[in-house]
């Protein structure tokens, strides 16, 4: 029987729950963990009235490997799925290296004082996990996650080379709220101020955050949406796994609304990740204002509409050119009758719970440190269709690639 830990009782960690909770013949005993029980033992509540499966739940502080490692050993859990804050990645790493565990997150490891995420800190416990006999895997939510294998997925099936990549994250749902983030906000509001970095001709380029945008026809009448280019920890992965590609871009979708909120608060300062000296207390304003904005866990119950992410491929087969799109529409209603979460952390916990199956299953197990495109794309694509996130391939023309026509795809 496998055992194994999540640590993270958010959106995402309530959907991986939930989601773990409904394959019972791959996860057998359930442990959810976090600083604050309380949230767990709410998650668990939530997770027995829906599939009638039982979880145990616990404390840890994530940030001490000692105190994580020790909950490990006592759960005698085989995978740490790891569903916190990217600052505690190389903490939780530690401790499954302390305890003898496999692990797996979601998003790449970044320093709470430093607005900027790579994958240079996590990639560099590639030999210790190799001779500890431990397999690391990273970035399994959807993107990065599913993007990184829809990826695999296409050079395996489809081309003998990628020269172009755009990846496209549309989120078409309405949650009713002023200003609202859809994932955590003190993460989403990082990526979203950082500079925009693409690569482009061998090297990454950099341009100003949000400074390229253009329109984008969603597939399935989900609709059109203002997409902007922003980094994404994804790229980094894939023009390194997979060289014959040129340009890799990331674009998501943002509302004028949005927008305009983000741009006053940047004004104001309330964005900044340095400490302000506040009545005596030094305080992080990004942190502060996290602490006052919608949960987003809360976000489920008032959203409507789809989301839409996939990636626009241009390359070669057989000599000739060929170009495809490959994605996934998600409903935020359906999402929350199944696991009372919105889409967006339905579509980053469901890819978790696979990721996590295929390790547990021995497919996916490695000893080392590896991202999702460096594994056989084929049997975590077909659980996406079974487990709630099924995806679609169209054959593109280059010249409705180069212009995201996706939308007139036969």
């Amino acid at each position: 029987m496998n055992k194994v830990l999540l640590i993270g009782a958010g959106g995402v960690g309530s959907v991986v729950a939930h989601k773990c909770a409904m394959v019972p013949e791959v996860f057998g005993e359930i442990t959810l963990a976090s600083r604050t029980k309380a949230k767990c033992d709410a998650i668990a509540a939530e997770v027995k009235s829906r599939t009638g499966r039982e979880i145990a739940t616990a404390q840890v502080d994530a940030d001490d490997s000692a105190q994580t490692a020790a909950l490990i050993r006592k759960t005698g859990a085989r995978l740490v799925i790891n569903v916190a804050l990217p600052y505690q990645d190389l903490a939780i790493m530690d401790a499954c290296l302390e305890a003898g565990c496999d692990y797996m997150d979601t998003a790449n490891y970044e320093p709470k004082d430093v607005a900027k995420f790579e994958y240079s800190w996590q990639w560099a416990y590639q030999d210790r996990f190799a001779k500890a006999g431990l397999a690391a895997l990273l970035g399994s939510g959807f993107d990065p996650g599913v993007t990184n294998v829809f990826t695999a997925w296409a050079m395996k099936h489809h081309f003998d080379e990628i020269h172009t990549l755009d990846i496209i994250d549309v989120n078409g749902g309405n949650h009713g709220k002023a200003f609202a983030t859809n994932f955590n906000p003190e993460i989403n509001i990082r990526e979203v101020t950082a500079p925009c970095r693409h690569y482009e001709n061998g090297g990454f380029v950099e341009t100003g955050a949000m400074s390229l945008h253009q329109p984008f026809t969603c597939p399935d009448g989900v609709g059109t949406y203002e997409i902007y280019r922003m980094y994404h920890e994804e790229l980094e992965s894939l023009v390194k796994h997979f060289p014959s590609i040129r340009r890799a871009q990331f674009w998501m979708s943002f509302s004028p609304n949005y927008l305009k909120h983000l741009e006053v608060l940047q004004n104001v300062g309330m964005t900044r990740i340095d400490p302000v000296r506040f009545q005596g207390v030094d305080i992080i304003p990004l942190q502060f204002l996290k602490a006052v904005l919608p949960d987003p866990g809360d976000l489920g119950k008032t959203t409507k509409g789809k989301t839409c992410i996939g990636n626009v491929f241009t390359g070669t087969k057989d000599g000739q050119p060929k170009a495809g799109y490959i994605y996934n529409v998600c409903d935020h209603e359906a999402c929350f009758a199944e696991v009372g979460s919105q889409a967006i952390s339905y579509t980053t916990g469901v890819p978790a719970m696979i990721g996590a199956k295929q390790m547990l299953s021995g497919d996916w197990r490695k000893a080392g440190v590896w991202n999702m495109e460096q594994l056989d794309p084929d049997g975590f694509m077909a659980d996406l269709n079974v487990h709630g996130l099924p995806w679609k391939w169209s054959d593109l023309t280059p010249e409705q690639a180069a212009g995201f026509q996706v939308a007139q795809a036969p």
